[in-house]
């Protein structure tokens, strides 16, 4: 690696996440400071050395780094060509006050599931069109970060299933356009979010907003047969414009909604 250093942050519409982060740095190092959220960090290239709360630790690729809010920390690249990071900053909120020490005694995790979910996430939030698969996918990491925090403190919250996966469907069903939120939902049902993923995704065999976006593309069908222009269809079937329409489209059908309808 080598040139400038380039940065990109946005702040996404999901919500628990107050910024979005993906740098490269070739020889920047950061200056102790804080953060008001909790830092979710994993290193595509490089390493990165740092101190938390005057403790000195070190972050590879494989690993990923969770920096609870209002602690000091530093951070500096180990080798000269420095490093390649992106980082979630998640809402204080969305973990427990109470883990803020267990995030300081172990700040980083071998952990190549949780890492592998972070970088899926990473790639819908870059996309910016997948709000259901966003909510799915940030709730199980907060829930795979949660027990690895828990597991320190020997805390493990209790779970609990009464056939919400049915009921799940029955609100996907019934909200095709607009959609309804992960939250939104988990609170109608009475479930934790990473629960509800859980158990709908073992009762249907795939993840909530992969059912409603075949959903969608079912309708957006309906539709194109009706003879209503694609860019409409878009619209009424809930997706986010004509391009979000093709892409998926074309992945579940194999051809464009264009020539979905073409005279043959």
């Amino acid at each position: 690696m080598s040139g400038r250093a380039t940065v990109r942050a946005w702040r996404p519409r999901l919500a628990g996440v107050v910024e979005v982060l993906h740098a490269h740095f070739p020889s920047h190092a950061y200056p102790s400071h804080t953060h008001d959220a909790w830092t979710v960090l994993i290193v595509d290239e490089g390493a990165v050395r740092y101190d938390l709360d005057r403790h000195e630790h070190g972050l590879a690729q494989a690993q990923v780094s969770l920096l609870p809010p209002h602690v000091p920390h530093d951070g500096r690249s180990v080798p000269p060509e420095g490093f390649r990071k992106r980082v979630l900053y998640l809402a204080p909120d969305r973990l427990g006050t109470d883990l803020i020490g267990a995030a300081v005694d172990q700040p980083e995790y071998v952990d190549p599931l949780l890492r592998h979910r972070i970088h899926q996430l990473h790639g819908v939030l870059r996309d910016g069109k997948e709000d259901l698969e966003a909510q799915s996918r940030l709730s199980l990491i907060e829930e795979r970060l949660d027990q690895h925090l828990r597991k320190q403190v020997g805390n493990t919250p209790p779970r609990h299933d009464a056939g919400i996966a049915s009921q799940l469907r029955e609100l996907l069903d019934e909200n095709i356009r607009d959609g309804i939120t992960l939250d939104d939902a988990a609170k109608l049902v009475h479930a934790h979010p990473a629960h509800l993923v859980r158990a709908f995704s073992r009762e249907f065999g795939m993840p909530p907003h992969r059912y409603l976006t075949g959903r969608r593309v079912d309708l957006a069908r309906r539709y194109l047969l009706d003879g209503r222009p694609a860019a409409e269809v878009a619209t009424l079937s809930g997706f986010y414009d004509q391009s979000h329409l093709t892409r998926h489209f074309r992945k579940m059908l194999g051809v464009t909604p264009t020539r979905f309808v073409a005279p043959r």
